[in-house]
């Protein structure tokens, strides 16, 4: 059953956000966190091919018809600094700004991209926009150095899925000098089929949480991911019931007051 708000807004179901805002849809793989992606899955399951980015011809100007407050995952299916779709962002980037009334979360792979592709007037950033990174391991740690050299009002990175260990020891500094939000999330999936999960352990979260304490960065745990979920006997298959985990995870905290926006 779809979640409708008296608004008639359909929330999504990812627990850290409200609506989803897709002006684009479709995407191309750049890291490792991308092997098993949601997009991916349903596009070929609609029989669509993921890897071509398209305008979208109905959901566009949708935050235009929002009236009431909401807290936006923008570009769930695509990303918003993706080169396919620079002749559209311009004219995205308007309704962001004709829209205070709504939060914009930009989540991106592709943070060298992001300063030739913000607006002119951009500033310090727009009040109503957080840009953040995906972060999954090691390996894609440099998008934290990135992102820190981008003006924006709320930086945050999404350590989902978490497939790796990610040490930010060494990146403290930059944590709290930066930045101000972090989700993490192990890989959902299946145990067969084409679409399947990683590992993700436990002491990956327990680290990461420790090192956001000591920088003063806000932690939302979204999920344990399914490799987590079988391995603890979990009743939700994902791990996304936060009352089946320890107390110690059981964290979900927002960058600042979201109590005007109605979310997952």
């Amino acid at each position: 059953m779809k979640k409708i708000t008296k608004d008639k807004v359909e929330l999504s179901k990812i627990q850290w956000t409200g609506p989803t805002w897709n002006p684009w849809h479709g995407c191309t793989k750049v890291s490792a966190g991308c092997k098993f992606c949601y997009m991916f899955r349903d596009k070929e399951r609609y029989g669509q091919n993921p890897t071509t980015v398209l305008k979208s011809k109905t959901m566009f100007n949708q935050p235009l018809k929002w009236q009431e407050p909401q807290l936006i995952f923008t570009c769930s299916w695509s990303d918003w600094f993706i080169k396919d779709a620079d002749d559209w962002r311009t004219e995205a980037w308007k309704i962001i700004k004709d829209t205070p009334q709504h939060t914009y979360q930009i989540l991106t792979k592709r943070p060298e991209r992001i300063l030739e592709c913000l607006p002119d007037d951009w500033g310090d950033g727009y009040p109503n926009v957080w840009i953040g990174v995906s972060v999954e391991s090691d390996a894609e740690k440099h998008r934290i150095e990135t992102l820190s050299k981008v003006p924006a009002r709320i930086r945050f990175i999404s350590a989902e899925p978490l497939i790796g260990e990610l040490n930010l020891e060494d990146y403290a500094e930059i944590l709290s000098e930066y930045f101000h939000w972090i989700i993490l999330g192990g890989e959902s999936g299946n145990k067969t089929g084409k679409y399947l999960f990683r590992e993700c352990k436990l002491e990956w979260f327990t680290k990461l949480i420790d090192i956001s304490r000591k920088t003063n960065l806000k932690v939302f745990v979204k999920q344990l991911g399914t490799h987590l979920a079988n391995t603890l006997d979990l009743k939700d298959r994902h791990g996304g019931n936060i009352e089946e985990w320890e107390e110690s995870l059981q964290i979900r905290e927002f960058p600042e007051s979201i109590e005007r926006y109605k979310v997952a």
